[in-house]
């Protein structure tokens, strides 16, 4: 069997979920042809899939290194490395791919997003903003530039742009949680308030928790003491949440 067609194997078993598979097939390949980038890549994916995210970095590094400019590769590493929570790491290789092609704003967006998640939100303020220049009409650029503003504090810009991400992305839960937390960083308590409830009503897991928590901070600060009691007791919040019976302001 070719070294291509073993390749294409390896693929179709890392589509069909059986990356234990991919795993010994690789390892067979790199036992005789250790130097073949593609198979440390195929294995680097199959390893992410089985949340084997150390190893797969190794992989990814190893296909990197062994052919630079093979962009698949980097955007691998980079994915692996966000996986990981290596925010700043990935951050840095989202960059490295966008500086080679600065018409490029899916690696502009996603530096951005990686760079709120290692705590540089004016970095990701200043990616997410090249990312807006390339394509203003972009709701992902959009949506990025907000949630780094809110998180410098820029009240008025996140609004500005949360409010261009929720007309570009209609429903998107993602732009509307945005788009509150420009409302509560603008003092406007009772939309955000608004939307957040109505989130919590249609999220679920973490999502849902995350939502509520915000909901429950806010909604603390507005309340009258039977409202504070009721925040107090975060199962009963939860549950009046959901079924709207929770209001702040007028």
């Amino acid at each position: 069997m070719s070294g291509r067609s073993q390749l294409d194997e390896i693929r179709d078993a890392i589509e069909g979920g059986d990356h234990e598979r991919a795993v010994r097939m690789t390892d067979a390949i790199l036992g005789t042809r250790p130097g073949d980038d593609a198979a440390h890549e195929l294995r680097a994916r199959a390893l992410m899939g089985l949340g084997r995210l150390a190893e797969a970095e190794r992989d990814a590094k190893d296909a990197v290194r062994l052919d630079p400019e093979e962009i698949r590769y980097r955007e691998l590493l980079a994915e692996v490395l966000s996986r990981e929570g290596a925010h700043h790491e990935a951050a840095a290789e989202y960059a490295r791919l966008a500086k080679n092609d600065p018409r490029q704003t899916t690696w502009t967006i996603a530096e951005a997003r990686e760079r709120l998640g290692a705590a540089e939100p004016a970095m990701g303020v200043e990616a997410a903003r090249r990312a807006v220049q390339l394509d203003p009409r972009n709701g992902a650029a959009q949506l990025a530039l907000a949630q780094g503003l809110a998180r410098t504090g820029d009240a008025r810009g996140a609004l500005l742009a949360a409010t261009q991400a929720a007309e570009l992305l209609p429903g998107d839960p993602s732009a509307r949680e945005a788009l509150a937390d420009a409302r509560w960083l603008a003092d406007d308590d009772r939309g955000a308030f608004a939307e957040f409830a109505s989130l919590a009503r249609e999220l679920d897991g973490g999502d849902r928790q995350r939502v509520t928590a915000k909901a429950r901070a806010l909604y603390r600060g507005e309340a009258g003491w039977l409202g504070r009691a009721t925040a107090a007791i975060g199962p009963l919040f939860s549950w009046a949440l959901r079924r709207g019976w929770l209001r702040i302001g007028s």
